[in-house]
């Protein structure tokens, strides 16, 4: 998440490929990411969905807590952490005896907002030497990338683009996003089939990891693997909740999904959401009718509960958000 340098997509040129110039558009002076409204006035994650979701990260950190043994402290990192919201809300759902343990950290770009918990410390980068769970919702999409384009020749191109969004192909992707592509991502030697090169957001992961002497880290995203690539990529935009085109010029979020299977590394294995919040005991299940005459308050709110799990957990929806879970020195919790 640093700056674009001169050579590498700066503002002042006119073409660039699209890792330099979303990387600019987010994370660069004036970027996305920086703006007061926080992703929350753009789009919805599970977060934002549900004090649930929250709820079922906290029980995961206890569930890692159990299996480092109680240690007398215990970290929680949100990468990504937008304006603290799951930190927060992870703090709060936390039995006393764990908060009281528990050092929160808060990863993002922008600055510390106003009002936020005091026991959360906002960093610009993760801290080293975590004992206990990293989290990083909806993260590694917004890692730049190169995208590839086959051209008619049938040779796989990088991509340029001018900050207004229009795109011309440049010269043959090589070297190691080249060996990437054939690894991770073949292209068919079809005019016009495209492919997001992930390898940054497989370094971005493995750097992540390496941050806890031991503990877990979770990535939830929209992703994919070898058996689903799309075949003209994913990259879009987001802008006041609607999706729309990928302009790299800080007005909009600059997305694509992730091949999460390309950045787990060993010991790592990949679930549904639905499967994992499931696991966390998040379950779209409706309660019993014969709650409404003994306990109608009870009732009423365990119907909402319902309704919030369901909407965690649907099927097209986000419930089909992927969970790579990476244990480092411990057994999986899930």
């Amino acid at each position: 998440m640093t700056a674009v340098t001169r050579g590498e997509g700066h503002r002042g040129q006119e073409w660039c490929g699209w890792r330099a110039a979303a990387r600019e558009a987010l994370y660069g002076p004036g970027g996305f990411y920086r703006r007061a409204e926080g992703p929350a006035g753009h789009f919805r994650t599970s977060v934002h969905a549900s004090p649930l979701f929250a709820g079922a990260v906290a029980g995961l950190l206890c569930r890692v807590d159990e299996a480092l043994g109680r240690p007398a402290t215990l970290d929680f990192v949100d990468m990504a952490a937008g304006r603290g919201e799951l930190a927060g809300g992870v703090l709060a759902a936390l039995p006393a005896d764990v908060a009281a343990r528990t050092r929160a950290y808060a990863v993002e770009v922008a600055g510390r907002p106003e009002g936020l918990d005091h026991r959360i410390e906002w960093l610009a980068e993760p801290p080293q030497g975590v004992t206990g769970l990293l989290f990083a919702n909806e993260w590694l999409d917004n890692v730049p990338v190169e995208v590839a384009e086959v051209d008619a020749a049938g040779v796989a191109r990088r991509v340029l683009v001018r900050e207004d969004g229009t795109e011309r192909l440049g010269e043959p992707v090589d070297g190691e996003r080249a060996r990437w592509l054939a690894r991770w991502w073949p292209l068919p030697g079809e005019a016009g089939l495209r492919a997001e090169i992930g390898l940054p957001r497989d370094e971005a992961w493995a750097s992540a990891v390496a941050t806890l002497d031991r503990g877990l880290a979770v990535a939830v995203d929209y992703g994919h693997t070898a058996d689903t690539r799309p075949p003209f990529g994913t990259l879009t935009g987001f802008r006041e909740g609607r999706e729309t085109a990928a302009v790299p010029d800080g007005s909009c979020d600059i997305t694509a999904h992730v091949a999460l299977d390309a950045c787990a590394l060993p010991g790592g294995r990949l679930l549904p959401q639905r499967e994992a919040l499931r696991a966390l005991g998040v379950s779209g299940a409706r309660p019993p009718l014969t709650l409404a005459s003994t306990d109608p308050a009870a009732y009423v709110r365990a119907l909402a509960n319902a309704g919030e799990a369901a909407e965690l957990t649907a099927a097209g929806g986000l419930g089909d958000f992927g969970w790579l879970v990476q244990p480092v020195g411990i057994g999986d919790p899930l």
